[in-house]
């Protein structure tokens, strides 16, 4: 079987695992795939629970079907023997088989000639077996054995996958009612506002457009409960629930947070002008009174607004950035209402001014590059660290890359900033390397805007002539939005940089769009799972994922780094999932040079470290980690 062949399979079926695509039709498509790469006649997949009877669950063909229902009628076939002893099985030559006396003799009238079966497990967990049936006697090539094993967990991982999905839609209505609405309303409340939030970032990134959130304060609502009691007050909430309800557009969504917060979300505004109306509305319908137990109740609002765009990144920053809008609001105005923008009104001057400051940072030695450690993920040892850009404000302190790097990227000094920490974290490497003998690997983020100009595969050339290092101790990390930009260019970089002898990463795996569509294609090296899936293993079905991405990955020969390992726990799981190495707090925090060398200089043969340490570490190292960005 050929290598191509199988990526194209696993790619295919690794794009399903996080979609709702049924399993039926999913494992239908999988087994004639199947018998497309591998030289044998046709394939079937047979679920098996304890306790219960064998099931059908797919076959590529009538007489796959016949010899899945065959094993079953007989309660005897290798896809139980499979399954009972977590085994492949293969048998070459059905008329020399002694082991299924029963199966056998009635498989050959049917036409079968040879099967080879494997199971379908997950960790200690047997879900089943994947059968291959040749109409001809003879074995299949290891290779073929190896593939089809793969094909099998892939298999299996997704089938865990899909299950956690079915037990989370089995839940009851009443189960899911409570946990995505509120009781008193029946809206939604914090938990889905920031799904249906989520899928606004990204329907916005995809159309361009805008979406904006309004964060609705109801002014005095404790003086209502204290005068005329808590059931009034809830009835005033479902009045206004109502009121709001009514002027919303079609698509619109409203919320209850908690107390009197209620959010409006207005997605697909071609621009943010478009939230005036919808503000008015919203004004206009609170400002009339309500009349409740025969009481005409007078209240007023303060309404605050957030938009999505470069400087909001996530629903939590949205959302937070509207209600301190609202506070401003309900501040500045005492009744009635104001459309702010969050942006204009706090973080416009804030950022200006910054954008003013970063062209001189460097320059004034307010840039520093902090080292987070990247170690083997079976025994600790210190591989090497990854170059993290820092600013120290001289009046606003620490400055997030969040905010700073849009600001490079949008005024073009992007360039400059990024070869500069090209440079000086080789130089460091270097530095680190003529002390010790250790060989420490230096992973650089390179921003898309830097890989796309000019001579870019030159600077980093001019790099590494500077030293005569070994290039492959360099690895340039690249996101998946490269790719969206321009492919046909940035494959044309990504070979000129191979041919240099540096190493290639696609980091934040599984955040962007089409990664499994270029894993084949692309001269990656290494994979970094990106820590929103770490932070999430504890879930089968991400566990699941998870696997599928490191399988994937080892079988186009590439290898993977777990990015955000924070815990013991997290530690022993990815290991057990065969990432090849880790990054994050656990073991180490981002480091300044000066203690990444202290840390090195702790192994008296000459070897890396090993973390978490397991030495006495140094007074300035133990300083550094405690005082290092929080970013990892």
């Amino acid at each position: 079987m050929a290598r191509e062949d199988l990526s194209d399979v696993l790619s295919e079926f690794a794009r399903t695992m996080v979609t709702d695509f049924p399993i039926q039709g999913i494992l239908d498509h999988l087994v004639k795939r199947i018998v497309d790469v591998l030289p044998i006649t046709a394939a079937g997949v047979t679920l098996i629970a304890p306790g219960h009877d064998p099931r059908y669950l797919a076959a590529s063909d009538p007489s796959a079907l016949r010899f899945e229902k065959l094993q079953t009628e007989l309660g005897e076939g290798p896809c139980l023997a499979a399954y009972g002893t977590g085994e492949a099985i293969s048998v070459p030559d059905l008329r020399s088989e002694s082991r299924f006396p029963r199966f056998s003799p009635r498989a050959l009238e049917s036409g079968l000639s040879a099967v080879f079966t494997f199971p379908l497990r997950h960790r200690d967990l047997q879900l089943g077996a994947l059968d291959l049936y040749r109409d001809e006697v003879g074995p299949l090539s290891l290779e073929s054995m190896a593939a089809a094993q793969t094909l099998a967990d892939v298999a299996a991982a997704y089938l865990i996958n899909a299950q956690a999905r079915s037990d989370l839609q089995d839940s009851s209505d009443q189960s899911r009612e409570a946990a995505l609405h509120d009781a008193l309303t029946g809206l939604p409340n914090r938990v889905l506002i920031l799904q249906l939030l989520e899928h606004a970032f990204r329907a916005s990134r995809r159309s361009g457009k805008t979406s904006a959130v309004f964060f609705v304060d109801l002014d005095r609502f404790k003086e209502v409960n204290d005068t005329y009691g808590h059931q009034v007050g809830d009835d005033l909430l479902v009045a206004v629930a109502k009121r709001l309800t009514r002027v919303l557009r079609p698509g619109d969504s409203l919320a209850r947070l908690s107390g009197d917060e209620f959010v409006v979300l207005c997605e697909e505004l071609a621009d943010p002008s478009e939230a005036d109306p919808i503000a008015v509305r919203l004004n206009a319908e609170l400002s009339r009174p309500f009349v409740l137990s025969g009481m005409e109740l007078k209240v007023t609002a303060s309404i605050g607004i957030a938009f999505t765009g470069q400087s909001i990144e996530a629903p939590e920053e949205l959302l937070r950035d509207a209600d301190l809008a609202m506070y401003r609001s309900k501040r500045d105005r005492a009744m009635g209402y104001e459309v702010r923008d969050l942006r204009e009104l706090y973080l416009a001057g804030h950022q200006a001014g910054l954008a003013r400051s970063l062209p001189g940072a460097l320059g004034r030695g307010e840039l520093h590059l902090d080292y987070q450690p990247i170690v083997e993920a079976r025994d600790g040892r210190l591989t090497g660290v990854e170059a993290l850009l820092r600013w120290t404000h001289p009046s606003r302190g620490a400055v997030s890359p969040r905010v700073f790097i849009p600001f490079a990227e949008q005024s073009g000094q992007i360039i400059e900033l990024g070869q500069w920490v090209l440079q000086q974290a080789w130089s460091d490497r270097n530095q680190w390397q003529r002390q010790r003998p250790a060989e420490i690997g230096m992973s650089v983020n390179v921003s898309a805007h830097q890989f796309m100009s000019a001579g870019f595969a030159a600077s980093v050339a001019k790099v590494l002539d500077s030293t005569s290092a070994d290039p492959g101790l360099l690895t340039l990390e690249v996101t998946e939005r490269l790719f969206v930009r321009d492919q046909e260019r940035a494959f044309v970089v990504l070979d000129e940089l191979k041919e240099l002898g540096v190493k290639l990463a696609l980091d934040d795996f599984g955040t962007g769009y089409s990664s499994l569509g270029y894993l084949n294609t692309l001269p990656i090296d290494i994979i970094k799972i990106d820590q929103k899936f770490i932070a999430k293993l504890n879930n089968p079905g991400t566990q699941a994922i998870v696997t599928a991405i490191i399988g994937l990955a080892h079988s186009l020969g590439m290898t993977v780094v777990s990015e955000g390992v924070e815990t013991t726990k997290q530690r022993d799981q990815v290991t057990k999932l065969g990432s090849d190495s880790c990054q994050g707090f656990y073991f180490a925090r981002p480091m300044l040079a000066s203690s990444v060398d202290a840390l090195i200089k702790l192994q008296a043969d000459g070897s890396n470290p090993y973390l978490p340490s397991k030495t006495r570490i140094p007074a300035v190292v133990l300083d550094t980690l405690s005082t290092a960005s929080a970013d990892s």
